[in-house]
């Protein structure tokens, strides 16, 4: 069976750990962390952006691990085990395809640059790769908490620097090897997810 219930604190920090590291790799140079360098460039106000990136990552995350806690309830073990084994694997591929500055509205709304920056992140990361990326580990580990806790530290990891360094963070960082990092964790989270199934169908018919 793929989706697991925490069973102690080692299941709880595995989720949280797996979390917050996937999505502080899949998001450098995301369209989101593009954004950060954007609006901080335009207010050079690092506090309320920084404050606008986290509460509005931390409704758009919660909201997409409430559907991924959902899938678990709505999904037999079986479809839950190919859709997430599936949608990890495209998530290395996505993860290998760079977003470009176009891709990112930065337009200011005359709102302040707290306001601005929730608004515009909300926007941004609706349908964004951290966010499938949240619904598919809540689902995967039945924490809801945790991988939400883990999903925005991770986002905060990554767009932190970005505001205060600017596109020195860009030229430091080699983006090819994060981006690959990533790939490859999620190819093996969906491998594993679809070998673990098959693993346990072979040990159920060699019992009976």
């Amino acid at each position: 069976m793929v989706n697991r219930p925490f069973s102690g604190p080692g299941s709880f920090m595995e989720a949280f750990l797996i979390s917050t590291g996937i999505v502080a790799l899949a998001e450098m140079g995301d369209k989101t962390q593009l954004l950060s360098l954007l609006l901080a460039a335009k207010f050079r106000r690092p506090l309320p952006i920084i404050l606008g990136i986290l509460v509005a990552t931390l409704f758009n995350h919660a909201f997409a691990g409430a559907v991924g806690s959902w899938l678990t309830e709505f999904l037999g073990p079986d479809a839950l085990r190919w859709i997430l084994g599936l949608s990890f694997l495209a998530m290395a591929v996505w993860t290998l395809i760079p977003d470009k500055i176009d891709d990112v509205d930065a337009k200011p709304a005359r709102l302040g640059v707290f306001a601005t920056t929730v608004i515009a992140f909300f926007l941004a990361e609706m349908g964004d790769k951290t966010q499938v990326a949240t619904i598919a580990l809540a689902a995967k580990f039945s924490g809801f908490y945790a991988v939400v806790a883990g999903t925005t530290l991770g986002m905060m990891i990554a767009n932190v620097p970005a505001v205060f360094l600017g596109e020195r963070i860009m030229r430091v960082v080699s983006l090819r090897l994060v981006h690959g990092i990533a790939a490859a964790i999620f190819a093996v989270l969906g491998v594993v997810t679809l070998a673990g199934g098959a693993l346990g169908d072979l040990l159920r018919l060699g019992g009976a």
